[in-house]
Formats: structure tokens, sequence, C-alpha cells
């Protein structure tokens, strides 16, 4: 499987906030949470009750889309990511690499147990302004 761009890597790997986007029919709906990315597998990795509005609308409609941003007032720097993939429960090695991952960066995260979920990460556009204003990188599967 080809990977994306290592300049893609490295700022999921740098950044632990993302934007996740849902929709029930014709109401999109926005929640932001704390992620870690498994480069190997391309998958965002976070935790989320069953009860939360994003987690019921992606049981239904598991194509779901989001961003990871930098925030700077400075125009040069800017720099995000803007995804689209598959969200799903992770099911057997793929769960426990993800619980370990997360666990270590977040481990205040047991206080509040919560299921693991996991975004295949099909399609990333990151524009970064350090490389020429408007300059994006792409990575489709």
């Amino acid at each position: 499987m080809q990977k994306p761009d290592q300049r893609i890597i490295d700022f999921l790997h740098k950044h632990h906030v993302f934007t996740l986007a849902t929709c029930a029919g014709a109401e999109p709906w926005c929640s932001s949470m704390f992620y870690v990315y498994l480069e190997e597998e391309n998958v965002l990795v976070f935790t989320s009750e069953l009860h939360t509005r994003h987690v019921a609308e992606a049981l239904n409609n598991d194509l779901v889309a989001g961003t990871v941003v930098l925030e700077t007032e400075k125009v040069g720097l800017l720099r995000g990511v803007q995804f689209r993939g598959r969200m799903a429960e992770p099911e057997g090695s793929l769960r426990e690499k993800a619980k370990r991952a997360y666990l270590a960066r977040f481990p205040y995260a047991l206080l509040k147990p919560a299921p693991f979920w996991v975004i295949t990460l099909h399609h990333i556009k990151f524009t970064d302004n350090r490389l020429g204003f408007g300059k994006k990188l792409e990575y489709i599967t």
C-alpha cells in the first residue's frame, strides 16, 4: 500500500486534536477530539462513547470527514489536513495496537473508559503555505 507523503505523516504525528464531521440525512455535525495517528495502518485512533451524536451517525453512515489544523495568524505558516475516510471499531490486533498507542499518549483516558474507534484515511489533502501559497499535497487510495 502506498503511504502518504512524509510531510503529511509528520504533521499528523505532531498534532493531537481533530475535527470529525458526520451526517445524518441533511443534518451535518462536527465534533473535536484527541487522536493518535498510526502510520503503518494509516488510521486516526480516538475514543468516544456510544451515545454521542457523532458515533450514532457514523454507525449509520461510516463515511466521515475531518480536519487537523495548525492555528496561526501568519498566512505563510498555515498548514492543515482535510480528510475523508471510514470510521469503525478496530478489531483484533489493530484494536490492541490502537488502545496501547492512544493510552500511551493520553493516559488520563483510563479515568473515563470509552470505546476505541479508528478512521481509515482514504483521501488526505494537506495544505502547507510554507511550500508556497496554497500549495497542496494529496493522498488518495
